[in-house]
């Protein structure tokens, strides 16, 4: 990409540039609908020496979750913040992963809850004994979020 016309303001020159089309996979939508918003300036870009389009990585968080985050750990910590009001906070117990599910206990003041999640969520979370999580219940669900 050594072709991108030069950057408009200082901070896009240290930015990730996208094709069209792996923007439009990251913002799930169709090709068509990203070329129409790149037309209409929905979307900001910049047109190669070849006539390409890039569109900065700013302008794709723009229209995602990320966009009140800038740095991945902030990120992550957006991704945590829930609307749920009943969360409990506590240690992992055990983590039993058998098959594709898992049995996480937490151990909250002098209680136990126990949550059933897949296997694969288990291992995303990189759960372990003596890690602090939180409990989320949802009417009859009970959700493990590692904290």
């Amino acid at each position: 990409m050594a072709n991108i016309s030069k950057p408009k303001r200082r901070e896009d020159a240290n930015e990730k540039w996208l094709k069209p089309r792996d923007a439009a996979l990251e913002l799930r939508v169709s090709f068509p609908t990203i070329k129409q918003w790149i037309y209409k300036k929905r979307i900001r870009s910049v047109q190669t020496a070849g006539g390409h389009h890039r569109i900065p990585q700013s302008e794709v968080d723009r229209l995602l979750f990320r966009t009140r985050a800038k740095t991945e750990p902030e990120r992550n910590l957006l991704m945590r913040q829930l609307s749920g009001r009943n969360q409990l906070v506590g240690r992992v117990e055990s983590v039993r992963i058998s098959g594709l599910m898992a049995e996480v206990v937490l151990s909250i003041g002098h209680q136990h809850i126990t949550s059933i999640i897949t296997s694969r969520s288990a291992r995303e979370m990189n759960l372990k004994v003596g890690q602090t999580a939180a409990a989320l219940i949802k009417s009859t669900e009970v959700m493990i979020l590692r904290v």
